[in-house]
């Protein structure tokens, strides 16, 4: 009997998306598993439960989890469901470790194999399985979407025989994925968009994209980098002086949007309510980092509200905002990820604890917590 894997139906309430698309239900089936997708998973992703089975799948319930050998998830999974795995299941999400111990430790004792999909290393082999990338690329763009929505201006510059309107501006604060993406939307949309970042490779990218690079460029600038990729924490003289810059900027802008994120660590405040009242009336500010707390003071989570005369943007998930685009991009990158981890001849699900890809994301193994960062052991020290 070939082994299962299961798609399951996300429970926690403003979750769109989906672990499967068509296309990843096609290859898990090439690789000789049996595919079981929980009704009505992919409907507010567009994907009704009949396209997954014209692709393989068998349409079931909650229950066919507890056969499952593999279950996919965008979220981790909740007590409730945990308890309807098998011991032994690998399960794959997006775990959100950072500060839930006791979840983490939940699925240990029940005895499951789990990985954390946003900790894929930023390695070559693994950019196609890396979910921060394409989730945080779709969310910068409809960042942007949402900001012009709410914006009751023109965004380009249009010139008419009634006369000329000039370009939104739009200052995008965080030149990773997600702000790179915002940038080069904006300025589609016809934007004059300025950005900046504490990476100074960011300044080479930023200006590639046709826009405006703006920071304080000392030299604790010039080493604000770690070798993964990510933004270092800065001195508190060097922000103050980068707050100061930021803050005349921002006083001269119509959107802002902020992208600033530090893994396992509270999103900083970039944007001030003194920053806020200095822009023009009817600016508006997206915070795509308000699940961390929120890149900007007054930001309320899942709402537009008005803070200093500035419409602030708090949408959480942004990128399930356009859930049929970001579950096909997510669902790629699994099905990527857990091809690496199958037996092309038994057709089974093999961990080999010594893969970098493994190490790096397993955060949980034989009912121990093994990720080093969660309080656990090397995996394959156990």
């Amino acid at each position: 009997m070939a082994n299962i894997v299961f798609v399951a139906k996300e429970i926690t309430g403003d979750e769109t998306r989906v672990a499967a698309s068509v296309e990843t239900v096609k290859k898990v089936k090439s690789l000789g598993f049996d595919v079981i997708v929980e009704a009505g998973a992919g409907t507010l992703s567009r994907i009704p439960d009949r396209e997954f089975e014209a692709a393989g799948a068998a349409i079931g319930t909650f229950a066919d989890a507890a056969s499952a050998d593999v279950v996919l998830k965008v979220r981790r999974p909740s007590e409730s469901e945990i308890t309807g795995y098998k011991a032994g299941a690998v399960v794959i999400a997006i775990m959100d470790p950072y500060g839930n111990d006791e979840a983490v430790a939940a699925m240990a004792r029940a005895g499951l194999s789990t990985f954390a999909m946003e900790l894929m290393p930023r390695i070559t082999r693994a950019q196609s399985m890396d979910v921060l990338s394409s989730q945080a690329n779709l969310a910068g763009y409809q960042a942007v979407i949402e900001a012009a929505v709410v914006y009751d201006r023109a965004m380009p510059m249009m010139m008419t025989a009634a006369g000329t309107i000039p370009a939104a501006k739009v200052f995008v604060m965080g030149a990773g994925v997600a702000g790179l993406q915002a940038i080069a939307t904006a300025r589609r949309l016809g934007a004059a968009v300025s950005a900046t970042d504490v990476r100074p490779a960011a300044k080479e990218q930023v200006a590639s994209l046709g826009a405006k690079f703006i920071a304080v460029e000392d030299d604790e600038f010039k080493a604000a980098e770690t070798a993964g990729g990510y933004a270092k924490e800065m001195s508190a003289d060097y922000q103050a002086k980068q707050a100061a810059l930021v803050a005349d900027h921002i006083a001269k802008q119509d959107i802002v949007i902020t992208t600033a994120l530090i893994p396992g660590r509270p999103a900083p405040r970039l944007v001030s309510r003194a920053m806020l009242a200095s822009m023009k009336p009817g600016a508006v500010a997206v915070d795509l980092a308000v699940e961390r707390g929120g890149n900007i003071e007054g930001v309320v989570a899942g709402k537009v509200t008005d803070v200093e005369g500035v419409k602030v943007i708090g949408f959480a998930n942004m990128a399930g905002r356009v859930a049929a685009s970001a579950s096909a991009l997510y669902a790629k990158n699994l099905v990527t990820f857990l091809e690496t981890m199958v037996n092309k001849e038994t057709k089974t699900v093999v961990l080999n604890l010594e893969d970098e890809l493994i190490r790096a994301t397993m955060l949980t193994y034989a009912g121990d917590v093994v990720h080093p960062a969660f309080g656990g052991a090397k995996n394959g020290d156990n």
